[in-house]
Order: structure tokens, then sequence, then C-alpha cells
């Protein structure tokens, strides 16, 4: 089964429960397990709500793509603000922000970022045994 789920917002942080929504939307539609749908929606609100915090282009929109081929999925946020590429934080325990990219180092397979001519992209790659309930394994996909 592969599928594509590609969406856009507005840099705002009242849009990133929107991106949530429709992410967890998607990864129903496939039907992705639930403990899997889970850590996606998470490092998508981490890495949504780090692109409308950090990206300083004027009137931007942040691209959210998802895709699953086979039992491999990715999580891809991009923004155009390419020259400023995401590090991971070793925060200190007393501070309140910071931990984005550990937790998303933490709970995707791999994780990385890339610049494109435009816009730089942080993705986050899933490899789990049982992406997609048996039930819904041959279903087409949602798109």
């Amino acid at each position: 089964m592969s599928a594509t789920e590609t969406f856009r917002i507005p840099k705002h942080r009242r849009h990133v429960p929107d991106a949530r929504q429709r992410v967890r939307k998607a990864l129903a539609g496939w039907g992705v397990t639930a403990q899997l749908a889970d850590s996606v929606v998470l490092l998508a609100n981490e890495l949504v709500t780090n692109a409308v915090t950090h990206c300083r282009v004027s009137d931007a929109q942040v691209q959210v793509t998802l895709t699953l081929h086979g039992t491999e999925l990715v999580l891809e946020v991009s923004d155009p603000d390419r020259n400023r590429l995401p590090r991971l934080h070793h925060s200190d325990p007393d501070e309140e922000r910071g931990r984005g990219l550990a937790l998303v180092a933490a709970l995707a397979d791999t994780w990385g970022c890339r610049q494109g001519p435009y816009t730089k992209s942080v993705w986050a790659r899933f490899l789990p045994r049982e992406a997609v309930t048996p039930e819904r394994a041959h279903a087409p996909a949602a798109l």
C-alpha cells in the first residue's frame, strides 16, 4: 500500500491544532495502528510548532506531507526559511523549551533535515513491524 497526504497551513500557532487533526485523520484513514499514530501526531505537532515559531519569512505557509509505503511511514514538515536548519538541543532539566527535536530523535527510527532551493524540510521516518492494522492492509488509501 502506498499513499501520500500533503497539505499547507498558514504560519501561525493557531493553525497547529488543524495540522494535528489532519495528520490524525489521514493516519486513521490508512488504518495506521493507534500507537504509531500517536507518535506521528505528537511529532507532527512538534515539527509544525517549530516551523511556525522559527520561520522568519512573512506570510509563509508550512507544508506537511505524510507518505506511507508498505510499513514505512514518513512525516515531513517544510517551510520557506531555508537557511535556518534545526539543530538538536540538549535542554537543562529546568528549561521549558528546546526538547522538540530530542523527542523526534527518540520516537522516530531516523530523522533529518534538508535544504531545497526555496525551502527547508525536517523529516521523521518510522519503520514499525506493523504500521497498518491487518484488516486495512489491502484497503485503498484515503487520499
